[in-house]
């Protein structure tokens, strides 16, 4: 059983990957300082998997705490880096608190990694690297624009930062994983997305709306050049991208790669609108939706959505959930938080 390094182990793709990679015979450490996520998460985790996961509460932008990770586990066979500050709005408006924390704990990971010989990273990345594309759908090799916030800027210099890495070093080899919007809950309804906050993405937004957790909620936009003057986005389901982890975990070991940095894009190759999902929402719980148009909001890309051929063809990647069933996933989801609210209760902290 290869020993895997999970940063952002109670986030939300975080815990979905790690109850993925037990059930296909990995051993999972988790390091995560549940300053954006709850740790009753993890018994989530037990609950489906029977396999209790242990988490270091380390703040990763402090290096020996960091180190002292890898000094307790000399045997981490890989690390998968998801630990980052992800909203785009506060981004933009705290850009610096955004450029310290998320490049600032995967410069540590990345040290540990070469000190500790760690030979295979997954940096968990995202399709903000585009900004807006002049074409859609975006392949692997679309040509960068302007990321439209300071936290898609993040990610471009972080996938910088671990190309020159890995262009430095005969030991370690790394995928870069661009996921577009993932969304919904684990079908077991044990573990799914738990925003602090206001949520800033917007099926979570549509759910607690729904649920009466919130008022009211905003379509940010409707006078943009798409079908409904809504953004574009590729929607996919949250376990179908935690099983690509584990994929490229596999692809990584098993030596499949042809350079030491692999870069895959994962959607499903589909775009809707934020109307449109609204209306499949609606369709799916029976829940009219109390919602407004509202201005743009800055750091939003227009349109976007993937090609997904080359982690099909590598990766033998296949998703299995349609968008009916992501938006069922995250209702069954809120319908269980209303009904066990305590259990997450115990530590709400507020967005720095």
């Amino acid at each position: 059983m290869k020993k895997i390094l999970v940063t952002g182990g109670c986030g939300y793709i975080g815990s979905h990957t790690i109850v993925d990679l037990l059930q296909n015979g990995y051993q999972v450490i988790s390091a995560d300082n549940n300053s954006r996520s709850n740790p009753q998460i993890l018994k989530g985790v037990e609950e489906i998997t029977g396999i209790k996961v242990k988490n270091y509460a380390v703040d990763l932008c402090i290096f020996d705490d960091t180190c002292a990770i890898f000094q307790e586990n000399p045997d981490i066979a890989g690390i998968i880096h998801f630990a980052a500050y992800k909203a785009v709005g506060e981004s933009v408006e705290k850009p610096l608190l955004y450029f310290q924390n998320n490049l600032d704990s995967l410069i540590n990971i990345l040290r540990c990694a070469t000190e500790f010989n760690v030979p295979n990273f997954v940096f968990s990345s995202s399709c903000t690297v585009y900004g807006n594309p002049d074409t859609t759908p975006v392949t692997e090799d679309t040509v960068f624009k302007p990321a439209q916030s300071p936290y898609g800027s993040t990610k471009q210099m972080g996938e910088q930062i671990v190309q020159q890495v890995m262009n430095s070093s005969t030991n370690l080899q790394s995928i870069l994983l661009r996921y577009f919007n993932p969304v919904g809950a684990h079908p077991s309804n044990c573990i799914g997305e738990l925003p602090i906050g206001r949520p800033a993405n917007l099926i979570p937004g549509i759910t607690q709306t729904a649920i009466g957790k919130l008022p009211q909620m905003q379509v940010y936009g409707n006078d943009y050049p798409t079908k409904d003057g809504s953004c574009v986005r590729d929607f996919i389901h949250v376990s179908d991208i935690a099983h690509a982890h584990t994929l490229a975990l596999d692809f990584l070991l098993q030596h499949k790669n042809k350079s030491n940095c692999e870069i895959f894009n994962l959607g499903t190759g589909s775009g809707y609108t934020v109307l449109e999902v609204i209306d499949v929402f609606e369709k799916v719980s029976g829940q009219k939706l109390n919602y407004v148009i509202a201005d743009r909001r800055p750091g939003d890309v227009i349109a976007i959505y993937a090609n997904n051929d080359k982690a099909t063809t590598e990766l033998n990647w296949h998703t299995k959930y349609s968008l009916q069933d992501m938006l069922q996933t995250a209702w069954n989801w809120e319908q269980k938080l209303k009904k066990e609210q305590s259990l997450f209760d115990g530590k709400k902290p507020e967005l720095n």
